[in-house]
């Protein structure tokens, strides 16, 4: 098994790679723990001490649970791994507050102020609620790590991946222009009047198009043991955190199953 990353944008949280000489299971199980086991931190209750602006409570706090924090996997444990064995502590839970009062403004996520400077919104412009002239709103609210699977504000990303294209020209095309017009993501160049495959592009090739019914020359299948992923961080982790911390929890898994099988023998 070998990994080769195509592209890798921290600006944008946005990471592409491909798996080779693996095989469907494998990749499925790697995109499932990416997007369900691995943990990030996101708010989970929150303690209203005034509100009166025109959202309810419950509408503020879904929103305020939906604010992605940056997380800090080495500092923080899941609530049923901690030692307080989920009764709260400062190694499982994390207080954030928040006191608006505006004559007339929007709430931004960035003035949730949190007591753990590493662990704050992503996205501070976020809003939360408009206050009018005279309105308040103070809370407290309490983060903790969570899964993906147990709820999607703690899914750390948008992960996706697909067959790894493959594109041949088996013999002279009679009506390259046909083929190029086509062909919306640039795969084929014509050169000294011949069709090509441009290279570069190949891995942006659509599965579902099939140019074989234009020419029977022009193949597209799929691979069986390669697969392009692509990764989008909604910003709590890095994409190098979030395919780490996948595999570490795949090893877990793993030895925790053999675990299993020698008690069962």
């Amino acid at each position: 098994m070998e990994i080769r990353v195509l592209e890798n944008s921290k600006d944008n949280g946005t990471l592409s790679f491909i798996l080779k000489d693996s095989d469907h299971v494998f990749a499925n199980t790697l995109r499932r723990l990416m997007i369900d086991e691995v943990p990030t931190m996101a708010i989970e209750e929150v303690e209203f001490q005034k509100n009166n602006s025109i959202a309810y409570d419950e509408m503020i706090a879904h929103r305020l649970g939906l604010v992605p924090l940056k997380t800090d996997l080495k500092s923080y444990n899941l609530p049923d791994k901690c030692k307080c064995e989920g009764k709260g502590c400062n190694r499982c839970q994390l207080k954030l507050v928040l006191r608006a009062t505006k004559g007339s403004g929007v709430v931004y996520a960035s003035e949730l102020k949190s007591k753990d400077p590493a662990v704050k919104p992503v996205f501070g412009e976020m809003p939360i609620v408009k206050l009018l002239k005279g309105q308040t709103l103070e809370l407290e609210a309490t983060a903790v790590l969570g899964t993906g699977k147990q709820h999607i504000k703690w899914s750390p990303g948008h992960v996706w991946y697909k067959y790894k294209p493959i594109v041949e020209i088996t013999g002279d095309v009679k009506n390259p222009e046909a083929i190029i017009e086509v062909d919306h993501n640039n795969i084929f160049e014509i050169k000294d009047r011949k069709l090509t495959v441009n290279k570069d592009r190949v891995l942006e090739c659509d599965l579902s198009l099939d140019f074989s019914e234009i020419d029977k020359n022009v193949k597209v299948t799929a691979s069986e043991t390669d697969f392009v992923f692509y990764i989008e961080s909604f910003g709590q982790l890095s994409c190098k955190e979030i395919v780490n911390k996948a595999v570490d929890i795949l090893d877990e898994q793993l030895d925790e199953f053999v675990e299993e099988l020698k008690k069962a023998k």
